[in-house]
Order: C-alpha cells, then sequence, then structure tokens
C-alpha cells in the first residue's frame, strides 16, 4: 500500500520527496538515541591534564598511519576495515600543557579521574539506571584516526534505566562514562588533521532504547534528557561540549545511526527524511527484484578507460590525467535509470555511491564522478566508447571516476559494492548531517567486534556507601520540577526555566519573593544561560531580589542590572534606587503642572505617563505611574 508523501511513478522506481508527515506506524519507524555530553571537570579522564580548547599555534605535530587489529575472537571490524582502506595519513596538533604521553599511546591510563566517575553515576541514578558495585574499563575501536591508540575508553555505569515521558517510560539502556575523541580540523584526500585538546575529556553517554516511533517523539526525548543532565549542574555548556546520535529504523530495514547532530530541533526533519529514505531504497530494492537483480545475479564489471580519455577536453577528468592519474568505469547491469531515482528531498541514488567514494576512496574534490543516467554532453565521444568497452546495454547503467591509479581502484570496488547492497536494502552504516538536512554516508556501521576488555585498567568497586552518598544528593529532575512548580508558574515560562537549566536558582531565589515567582521566572530567563546549568544563584544575584523585595529596586532596575550579568556598582544601585510614592507624586505634581494633555482623560493619562517615565528613568515601574497618576486624575 502507499505510503502518504510518497509517490513512485514508472518501472524506475523514482521517488519524488514530498514534505508532509508520513504515516510513521505503517513504516514501523523505530527511533532511539545516543547522547553526549562533555562533563564539567577539571581534568581528563584517564590523565591529569586540565580540560579545555586551545585555538593558538600547536607546540607540535605527530603524523600516524592507522591499521585494524582482530579482536578477542580473531576477527576483524567491519568499520575498522573501511577506514584502512582511506589509507589516511593521520595529523595531531597537540599543546604541551593539555596533552601528555597518555593521549599519544606512549604510556598506560592513569586511574580513573573519580569525580568525573561521580558525576557520570550520579546522572546514572537520575536517569534511574542500575549501578554495578563493580565497574570495568572497555576498549572500542576508533579506525578514523580521532583517537591515537585507536580505540576509546569506556566505562558502562549504569543499564536499565528509564524516565517518564506522556504517562509512559522511555528505556535507557545503559549510561557510560568515556573519553572525548579529538577536533577535526580538516579533512582533505588522504590527509586528516586533528586538534588533540579536546582528547581525553570526560562525557557520559546515554544510550536510550529504540522506544521512539515518530519524528517528534525523538525529538522531545532528546530535550527532556537534555533536560535532565543540564539540571545536574555537572555537565559542559556551549558549542561543541554535547553531541547527539540518532539510530533510525523502518520496518523490513536494518539501523543507521545519522551521527553528530547539532542542534535537538534538528531531529524532526533528520529523522523523517531518513525515515523517507529507508523507504525509497526499500523500493529501489524491489524495483531490482523485477527486473530479476539480487545479491546473487547482481553483476558489476569495470575497466581501465584511460586510454579512451587521451584526448580529453572535459576539465576534471584532463586534470587528472595531466597529473600521472587514471579514468575507469562500472558497468552496472540493468540498472538503467535507477541512479536518478530519488531517495530524499535533494539527493539520489547516485549521490549515495558517490558519498562512498567521497569517504572511502578519498576522492573529494568535485565533480566526484559521472554517470549514464544524467546527460552527458561534455563528452559524448568518449560516452560512447566507453559503453562499447564495458559493452554495456540500454538497460545497464555506466560510472565513469578518475584521479590516482589507486584510489580509481577502490572507487571502481566500492561503486560496486554499493549496487550490490542496492539489492539487500538498506546498508547499515553512520551518516552524516548535511546543510539541507539531508544525511551522506560516514562509515560502515561499527560491530560488535569493536569493543573488548581493557587489559590495562583494573576493575573499579563502587562500595554502596558510595552510593547512598550520591544519591543523597542527587538534583530534581525536570518531573520533580513540574510536579513542584506546575500550580505556580505557567507552563511556558516553567519550561523556559528547564531547559534553561535554571529552575534550581528560580527556587533558591522564590523564596525570598514568594509572592512574585512569575517575576522570578521572566528575569533569570534573562540569563545567558551559562550563567543557570543548575548552580547556584550568584551571591549579588540574590542581593538584588532582597533590595527589590524590599521595595529598594524596580522591577526595570531588576531586569537591566540582571541583564548585565555582572555585579552593579553601587553607584549604579543609587541610580537606580527606587523612588517612595511621596517622591512619585511628587514628580507628577510637577509633569502635570507643566504637560495640560489631551482632553481625553484616558489619552491624558498616558500622554503624561510617558512624561513622568522621561523625568524617572528606572526608578519608577510603568505601573506605580499609572496607578498614582489615575488617583490623581481622579480627584
Amino acid at each position: 500500500m502507499p505510503v502518504p508523501g510518497v509517490d513512485f511513478g514508472g518501472i524506475s522506481g523514482i521517488i519524488a520527496f514530498v514534505k508532509t508527515p508520513l504515516d510513521y506506524e505503517s513504516l514501523g519507524l523505530r527511533c532511539g538515541l545516543e547522547i553526549h555530553y562533555q562533563l564539567d571537570t577539571r581534568k581528563k579522564l584517564f590523565c591529569r591534564c586540565p580540560v579545555g580548547l586551545r585555538n593558538d599555534p600547536a607546540d607540535a605535530t605527530i603524523i600516524r598511519h592507522m591499521r585494524p587489529t582482530l579482536s578477542e575472537l580473531g576477527e576483524y571490524d567491519g568499520t575498522a576495515l573501511m577506514e584502512f582502506k582511506t589509507k589516511k595519513e593521520v595529523h595531531y596538533e597537540l599543546h604541551y600543557d593539555t596533552v601528555c604521553t597518555y593521549e599519544m599511546d606512549d604510556t598506560p591510563p592513569f586511574p580513573v579521574n573519580q569525580e568525573a566517575l561521580a558525576i557520570a553515576i550520579e546522572l546514572a541514578m537520575m536517569l534511574n539506571c542500575q549501578i554495578a558495585d563493580e565497574i570495568h574499563v572497555s576498549r572500542k575501536q576508533y579506525l578514523d584516526g580521532s583517537i591515537p591508540t585507536g580505540f576509546q575508553r569506556t566505562i558502562a555505569v549504569g543499564v536499565n534505566g528509564w524516565i517518564p515521558f506522556r504517562g509512559r517510560r522511555i528505556g535507557i539502556m545503559q549510561v557510560c562514562l568515556e573519553e572525548d575523541a579529538c577536533r577535526e580540523i580538516r579533512d582533505r584526500g588522504h590527509v586528516i588533521v586533528f586538534r588533540t585538546d579536546r582528547l581525553s575529556t570526560p562525557l557520559v553517554e546515554v544510550i536510550t532504547h529504540a522506544d521512539m516511533h515518530t519524528p517528534e517523539k525523538a525529538m522531545e526525548v532528546d530535550r527532556e534528557l537534555g533536560n535532565i543532565l543540564r539540571l545536574s549542574g555537572k555537565v559542559r555548556r556551549g558549542i561543541g561540549t554535547v553531541r547527539q546520535d540518532v539510530n533510525v529504523s523502518i520496518r523490513g530495514g536494518t539501523r543507521v545511526e545519522i551521527k553528530g547532530v547539532p542542534r535537538t530541533k534538528q531531529i524532526r526533519d533528520l529523522v523523517h527524511y531518513e525515515a523517507v529514505r529507508q523507504h525509497a531504497l526499500l523500493s529501489l530494492r524491489e524495483e531490482l527484484k523485477l527486473r530479476g537483480i539480487n545479491a546473487d545475479t547482481f553483476s558489476a564489471e569495470h575497466g581501465d578507460c584511460r586510454e579512451i580519455f587521451a584526448q580529453t577536453t572535459c576539465g576534471p577528468i584532463r586534470e587528472a590525467l595531466d597529473k600521472g592519474g587514471t579514468v575507469g568505469a562500472v558497468k552496472l547491469t540493468g540498472f538503467a535509470g535507477l541512479l536518478n531515482a530519488r531517495v530524499s528531498p535533494h539527493r539520489t541514488f547516485a549521490d549515495e555511491i558517490e558519498g562512498r567514494i567521497r569517504v572511502i576512496a578519498c576522492l573529494d574534490k568535485p565533480p566526484i564522478m559521472l554517470h549514464s543516467d544524467e546527460p552527458n554532453g561534455a563528452i559524448p565521444r568518449e560516452w560512447l566508447l566507453v559503453k562499447k568497452k564495458l559493452e554495456a546495454k540500454y538497460t545497464d547503467s555506466v560510472v565513469i571516476v578518475w584521479g590516482s591509479a589507486e584510489d580509481v581502484r577502490t572507487a571502481l570496488a566500492e561503486i560496486a559494492i554499493r549496487g550490490r547492497e542496492a539489492t539487500q536494502g538498506i546498508p547499515n552504516e553512520t551518516r552524516q548531517v548535511m546543510a539541507t538536512m539531508d544525511t551522506d554516508f560516514e562509515r560502515i556501521l561499527p560491530g560488535p567486534d569493536r569493543m573488548y576488555p581493557d587489559t590495562d585498567s583494573p576493575p573499579i568497586p563502587v562500595p554502596a556507601e558510595r552510593l547512598d552518598e550520591i544519591r543523597r544528593h542527587l538534583a530534581r529532575t525536570p518531573a520533580e520540577w513540574r510536579e513542584r512548580y506546575s500550580r505556580r508558574l505557567n507552563p511556558q515560562l516553567l519550561e523556559q526555566l528547564i531547559t534553561g537549566g535554571s529552575i534550581a536558582q528560580f527556587d533558591e531565589l522564590s523564596r525570598l519573593c514568594e509572592n512574585e515567582p512569575g517575576f522570578i521566572g521572566y528575569i533569570l530567563t534573562a540569563l545567558p544561560r551559562s550563567r543557570t546549568n543548575g548552580r547556584a544563584a550568584a551571591p549579588w544575584l540574590r542581593d538584588i531580589i532582597v533590595r527589590y523585595t524590599a521595595g529598594r529596586l524596580s522591577r526595570e532596575a531588576v531586569f537591566s542590572i540582571v541583564r548585565a550579568d555582572q555585579p552593579p556598582e553601587a553607584s549604579t544601585l543609587e541610580q537606580t534606587s527606587r523612588l517612595s510614592d511621596e517622591e512619585l507624586r511628587a514628580i507628577i505634581g510637577r509633569v502635570r503642572a507643566e504637560n495640560t494633555g489631551p482632553r481625553d482623560r484616558n489619552k491624558r493619562t498616558e500622554y503624561l505617563a510617558g512624561r513622568v517615565k522621561a523625568v524617572t528613568g528606572m526608578r519608577a515601574d510603568g505601573r506605580d505611574i499609572l496607578r498614582l497618576l489615575t488617583e490623581e486624575e481622579r480627584k
């Protein structure tokens, strides 16, 4: 049965994307989240180097090449093998005062940072996880170069948790304490450059079950998890401190991970587009079946076409040949028309192939390839010769790539691999976010063989006494704050305080000003979020509220001081001190004597209020001026 929002036309199975909600239930959509937050510690996780980013020139650079190793079961991880194909030369920019020999894999790890471990346990408790009385350090292979050791040390601190969400529970599979990876600076061709300042920064990873079945719910659960972690007051805020991955699958497909989603609000569109993409790929598989093409009958032949293009005037190909490169072509038997099949709003199946070539063969200077399903007016003669060489029929598709001989060989192989995968449906892979909210290939999805025990780290006992101590000081969760204040604050303001991480400050300050909780809430939403994050209110902010409650500051003065986000000078407090009713009546009397204003009473009151406000500035609130003016006008 057709799915609303997707229209299939013609035997080519080309998909016309329509940006309307899909019937996600019919699709069998399932979403899970992996959220990573850096912890607010002073030191790194497995050494004693300070945490902090650096943008000044590096002190030194180390160059390495990564290679896969066998797992404990004597097997290679598929992702590690894929990364090895890229033949990347990895450059590490380092500063002597933020990295040490541990990060460069020259010494074993130090004992785990106990501050970070305590925070991770606390966060796991806030997520209702079970905490083991002994936890172990594991290694997770990363061969993309982002970690010089080739693996990430990770510690599962909590399992089998949950959070309340709209009357049901969202399952938390596990909460892990991990070391962060390097920052990628640039990636061109076979050279990738990382900065090591972020390396080994403690972070917590929260992994949910695939309990979300619409893009909207995936976005809302991500926001709620972020609220919980931020309200602890022990995670970092700001650009680069938070990363979230979304796992998406539909019925009949496999899990795909969208990596590094930068903003919560983007999750909705990304999940929607991924559902469309996966549905399109399954439809493409069905079209191939109708053509008699499956994994067993799939055929792809390739050939060297350097001689055909020896005299070409096509710029990109000419440039590659002049540098000593070559040209190759692949015939995908029976694929005619399918490379133009649309799989997402702005991308076709040819773009899927191109993404694979860009990452694995490192052919990243566009245009990356040409194919026979699109107009190829630039090389009409060469196309005829290429098709003749490969004995391509009108029912076949041909793809041409160019570059160094080794890269072209890798690209031809990957085109054939991706073509065969199309006969099977949706490949397990990690995808990266594009500006258009489409996604592109990043790497093969890692398998279970990438995780194994860390023989350099002993087991870490977690005594019951320590757990009891952590549990006694747990921060309140969003659900607890909602229950506490749902009757005193309007829902929108309450959510702003929770999302901004300032609800704990509101709890503290509202005790000083019990009759105006809404006012306290509004001034806190004016504060930069970096000043809240579950922390206690600054002493100067408490003093400002005390002064306001005592009638010594106007509302406007409070707002002005709070927006300045710094302790006010004594002169500022004196200049903004609130006028008494007697002082304000005297000013009103002078203004009325000097300004008659309109004859209409309401208009005259508004006019005079403006004139009084110009005199009093922040020393009087508008509501007080109107109150006293109205009294005077009625006399």
